[in-house]
């Protein structure tokens, strides 16, 4: 049994070392750093994975980016990712349980666009992601533009082009808190 929470109180150190784990010690000059350079996460839309023994083994954290148009506009997303999970526990349907928790929460208290960069196929089948609105949008660093992802409300247009980057006055999103919720990762 995998149980999820809300990130906050996670150690920072164990954190760390979780993404370490799981993406490589140079993570950090990866475009999704790029895009939300200078950000602090998302409380309310971050969260963690711990197993029957206490153990962290999953993250997903959710950060305040914007997509900026040439014009000087702002739209406002939610940059979701990294979702990570250690190495061992990888095809546990921890990653899973996380994503789940995200759209859960962010479905019961609409707010922002959420962006992600991220396999078009996995994401698109279970949580509705897409690279149809983001073909004009670029980031500072290379992506694969299929990879460039993004899940808004029905009916939302969203900008066709702008660069992707930090927002200019990073504003809380408005989501109730998180519960500590029990999931069964087994089989999924």
């Amino acid at each position: 049994m995998t149980r999820i929470s809300e990130l906050a109180g996670t150690g920072d150190a164990a954190v760390a070392a979780l993404l370490d784990a799981a993406f490589g010690p140079n993570r950090h000059g990866r475009t999704a750093y790029r895009i939300r350079i200078g950000m602090a996460w998302f409380t309310d839309l971050s969260f963690a994975a711990f197993d029957s023994q206490g153990r962290l083994v999953g993250t997903l954290q959710s950060w305040p980016v914007a997509l900026h148009g040439d014009d000087g506009s702002e739209t406002p997303l939610i940059m979701v990712g990294p979702v990570a999970v250690l190495p061992d526990m990888q095809r546990h349907g921890t990653g899973r349980a996380l994503m789940d928790r995200l759209i859960e929460t962010v479905d019961t208290h609409p707010g922002d666009p959420l962006m992600m960069i991220g396999d078009p196929e996995y994401y698109g089948r279970f949580w509705g992601f897409t690279a149809d609105a983001t073909g004009g949008w670029q980031a500072p660093g290379p992506v694969e533009r299929h990879r460039l992802l993004t899940r808004a409300a029905p009916g939302l247009a969203l900008p066709k082009a702008g660069m992707l980057g930090p927002r200019s006055k990073a504003q809380p999103v408005e989501a109730a808190p998180a519960e500590p919720l029990t999931t069964s990762t087994q089989g999924a």
